[in-house]
């Protein structure tokens, strides 16, 4: 849930094919099967597009599914790494309402996400963090900030493991907001292709359980493996 400012490499492609399930007393939603595709566009600038299918269930609702909101946004780093400074980079996201409100799987209105995202790496292993705010003027819903911080470990070339803290405030006019911890990481099956993961549970405000599992490819016209 926590994000990094590092973009695709220049002229290189990312995409995921992956699931997103978030569970609570009340029901659960899950984002699935969906897909991103990052692009670098430009050298320290990437195009980021997400489509998901949505399956949503309520306390005296029926399951509904569907196609939902499409997510895009452009992720653009300002600040190299070096050895006393991180990396910095913002991520301004728009959320499209594609899907259809009135079931349970759309916003009903346009809304964004604008975070600033700072990163630092040192031998094996990286930190990350940040945060920002979502404005959000649909119906019900409210405007809130949010952020998170990570931290991981390379194991080798193939394996990373980390865990991060996340929280936001309420997004909505009847919950309260949450603050989770989750963990995860990634395998490398090859040099373009890795299997992610991550799971976690709130730890404070309403009660959450949260699952991601993804698979990415990347590819590009020189070597485009990156250890994040």
């Amino acid at each position: 849930m926590t994000d990094d400012p590092e973009p695709v490499d220049y002229r290189h492609w990312e995409f995921y094919f992956f699931g997103q399930g978030d569970h609570t007393p009340g029901g659960f939603n899950i984002n699935g099967p969906a897909v991103e595709l990052n692009y670098g566009v430009l050298p320290d600038t990437q195009l980021h597009l997400v489509a998901p299918a949505i399956t949503t269930s309520a306390d005296g609702a029926s399951t509904a599914g569907g196609l939902g909101d499409t997510e895009l946004g452009i992720k653009y780093r300002f600040v190299h790494e070096t050895d006393r400074l991180p990396q910095i980079g913002i991520f301004p996201m728009a959320e499209l309402p594609t899907g259809d409100a009135d079931r349970g799987l759309g916003n009903g209105r346009t809304w964004f996400r604008l975070p600033l995202w700072v990163q630092k790496s040192r031998g094996p292993w990286t930190t990350y963090g940040g945060g920002g705010a979502a404005l959000n003027s649909a119906p019900g819903r409210r405007n809130y900030p949010f952020g998170g911080w990570l931290l991981q470990r390379d194991f080798g070339r193939r394996l990373t493991l980390g865990a991060e803290i996340f929280a936001q405030g309420a997004d909505t006019d009847a919950d309260h907001g949450f603050a989770t911890l989750n963990a995860g990481g990634y395998y490398n099956v090859t040099q373009h292709f890795s299997v992610l993961f991550s799971a976690g549970h709130t730890v404070a405000g309403d009660t959450h359980t949260f699952w991601y599992f993804g698979l990415y490819w990347t590819w590009g016209p020189e070597k485009s493996f990156r250890e994040r």
